[in-house]
């Protein structure tokens, strides 16, 4: 997960669906008495507030979960202009096999950190948002962490949410991109590809990974005909390089479905979490890029023809 925008929470008064949720502390409430446009570039942090938590066995929850009926949920929020068009319910998965130096959500990284929700439970949730989702274009994302980290979970998940009519968009870094099936494949209507780097050795410096599974994804994402936007976090010091972004730049320029580049600067948001979770943070010193690099690293994906924001 990449987004550089901070939490805040409103209060909510009232389900779009006319349900009383006072008390409720969750995503805010849009009225639809009018057309929703635009809208805020701010999250509104969830939790998992208003989502049932499973208090099955320890050994009917593996069960569960082998099945996809049951997910280790970070947290939900709504938000608009940020994970894909229009406003999304965007569910946060926990547990995530990179460990990215700039992660600022590093309570993401490991699923015990999550909740167990079941599959039913989140698709009411996303249910309720359907007239939202229409009325502004927009839908359900499955971000993370790393939401193939639970692939029958989110296969489960995407296929409800498909049945319902509702926009899929999943944000990933390809890295487990072997565990998306083709069946999955077919339901998701964008992948938010996460490319980190574009030479090798700095992607194993800045992930602990290798590069290429998210190359061949990315690849096979393109030749399944789904649309792609891709996210590159420019980090001073560390993902900046002019060869490291003229290399994701080139292999950008080679998916045919990419329609979108987020070029988003790095930020210092997530290093109390470091600290509160007994992390070393490496990036203690980095301090945002310039305006001027932004516009350097911007100008290099527009050189190759790509929409850039």
């Amino acid at each position: 997960m990449t987004s550089t925008v901070e939490h805040e929470v409103p209060a909510c008064a009232s389900a779009p669906d006319g349900g009383d949720v006072r008390g409720e502390v969750g995503a805010p409430v849009i009225q639809l008495g009018v057309p929703v446009v635009g809208g805020s570039h701010h999250r509104s942090s969830a939790g998992t507030a208003g989502l049932e938590v499973s208090a099955a066995e320890r050994s009917e929850k593996f069960a569960q979960m082998r099945a996809g009926e049951l997910g280790s949920l970070h947290s939900w929020e709504l938000v608009t202009a940020v994970d894909g068009p229009g406003t999304r319910l965007t569910t946060f998965l926990a547990g995530c096999p990179l460990r990215c130096l700039y992660c600022h959500n590093p309570d993401t990284m490991e699923m015990r950190r999550g909740e167990p929700v079941l599959a039913e439970e989140l698709l009411r949730r996303i249910a309720r948002y359907r007239a939202v989702f229409e009325v502004t274009g927009g839908g359900l994302t499955i971000s993370g962490g790393e939401p193939l980290m639970q692939p029958a979970f989110v296969a489960r998940i995407l296929r409800g949410a498909k049945e319902l009519g509702v926009h899929t968009a999943i944000d990933t870094s390809g890295y487990l991109g072997a565990h998306c099936t083709d069946e999955m494949l077919a339901d998701i209507d964008l992948v938010l590809l996460d490319v980190k780097s574009g030479i090798p050795e700095t992607y194993k410096r800045t992930t602990g990974r290798e590069l290429q599974p998210t190359l061949d994804f990315g690849r096979r994402v393109a030749a399944s005909g789904t649309e792609i936007w891709v996210r590159f976090v420019l980090v001073p010091g560390l993902t900046d390089a002019p060869e490291n972004v003229d290399a994701v730049a080139d292999y950008v320029a080679t998916l045919d479905t990419v329609t979108r580049v987020e070029v988003l600067p790095f930020h210092q948001m997530g290093r109390d979490k470091w600290a509160s979770l007994g992390m070393a943070y490496e990036l203690e010193d980095t301090q945002p890029p310039s305006p001027e690099l932004v516009a350097r690293v911007r100008q290099q994906f527009r050189d190759r023809g790509l929409t850039v924001f």
